[in-house]
């Protein structure tokens, strides 16, 4: 099992090194879209038209 180690003389394997990165990069997409707000609207809100029950 010592040949499956990762850290080898204080390097990464370029495999573990590409997760890494793609881990970080995918932490940082999803803390970009959590940040971001919902779309402002462009212009005024059309009326609402409400039924009123007439008992």
């Amino acid at each position: 099992m010592l040949g499956r180690l990762s850290v080898h003389r204080g390097r990464i394997s370029p495999r573990y090194a590409r997760g890494l990165a793609a881990a970080v990069v995918a932490v940082a997409a999803l803390i970009t879209a959590a940040n971001t707000g919902p779309a402002r609207a462009s212009g005024p809100l059309p009326a609402q038209h409400v039924a009123q029950d007439s008992r």
